[in-house]
């Protein structure tokens, strides 16, 4: 299967566990912005020497940096892939778009799960995770309103947002997401 998605939903929708299982069934080239980072500077390549270099003063990593390690993995894969964790923002999925373009990949699918404020509130406290209080859950979930939450219209506006429901079994929403995709 040659198609490229993009995986959105907040956070404790289940994106991670069910973009690994997508990719490793269709054979897709699973990019996990998170992931993708950590390599690079374990790799220590020059992105990754940049990519240290900023993380250790504790600042973020830039949408240009994000975007040129993105870059350096889907020049020259002709095979499908999955973006796990970007774009974040509007100004990201249009220097995606950009990115895209320019390698001749054009995206052709935007997958979001969809599960409940307080479904995500309950699932993120039962990970046990010590940065996990009620008050962090629900800042991230609604800074993910603010600024990844209108990447869904954009998406949708272009024809290219399919919708899952992020509720039941691991492997029942990855069956509903198996039917959209295939």
């Amino acid at each position: 299967m040659s198609k490229r998605i993009v995986f959105l939903g907040p956070p404790g929708a289940g994106k991670g566990t069910q973009s690994q299982r997508l990719a490793c069934s269709a054979a897709l080239l699973h990019l996990s912005t998170g992931d993708l980072l950590r390599a690079e500077v374990a790799a220590g390549s020059a992105l990754g020497q940049e990519t240290k270099a900023v993380m250790e003063r504790g600042e973020l990593v830039s949408d240009a940096l994000v975007l040129a390690i993105v870059r350096s993995r889907l020049a020259g894969h002709g095979g499908g892939w999955l973006l796990d964790g970007f774009p974040r923002n509007l100004s990201q999925a249009n220097q995606l778009n950009g990115l895209l373009a320019e390698l001749g990949q054009p995206l052709e699918l935007a997958l979001l799960l969809e599960v409940p404020e307080e479904e995500l509130v309950q699932r993120l406290l039962s990970r046990g995770r010590s940065d996990d209080s009620e008050a962090v859950i629900r800042r991230r979930l609604a800074v993910y309103s603010e600024q990844t939450a209108p990447l869904i219209s954009h998406y949708a506006s272009r024809g290219l947002l399919k919708r899952v429901d992020g509720l039941g079994e691991v492997d029942a929403i990855a069956e509903r997401i198996a039917s959209l995709v295939c």
